[in-house]
């Protein structure tokens, strides 16, 4: 009977110094073969500060595919219809930059304007948000004579 307890003890003393050793070392040669895509914009938000009513400005973010995958996003949505996107269709290869061009149409718009612009792609993360903003003041009535 001891010599069984004292076997079982060694078992599990053994497993508990080996088995996250074990762990680690998968994990580190795992982490290495992994292949994904990652996007990096180093300033994914933009204010135009004060425009007047009616105006149309564009702000071009450039991005970064900090992976080391090709990046290929497949769709840039906006929440308004004011605001319209264009980004790069090729994929965007690791280390390498591209661009989305954002034109925001302030007709029918007043006072503060925050619009949320989602990358959709490949990233290791999912979807990415752009943040554009601006105050968006009346039209004067005096600019017309």
């Amino acid at each position: 009977m001891k010599i069984i307890k004292s076997s079982y003890i060694f078992i599990t003393f053994t497993l508990i110094n080996i088995f996250p050793q074990v762990l680690q070392a998968q994990g580190t040669n795992n982490s290495d073969s992994i292949v994904f895509a990652k996007v990096f914009v180093e300033k994914p938000e933009y204010n135009f500060d004060e425009i007047i009513q009616g105006e149309k400005v564009e702000h071009t973010f450039i991005f970064k595919n900090i992976g080391n995958a090709p990046l290929i996003i497949n769709n840039v949505l906006s929440t308004c219809g004011c605001t319209v996107p264009q980004w790069p269709k090729e994929p965007i290869m690791p280390e390498e930059e591209g661009m989305i061009k954002v034109v925001f149409d302030s007709t029918s718009k007043i006072g503060r304007q925050n619009k949320v612009i989602t990358i959709r792609s490949n990233s290791k993360e999912g979807d990415y948000r752009l943040h554009i903003s601006a105050m968006v003041l009346p039209a004067s009535n005096n600019e017309n004579r």
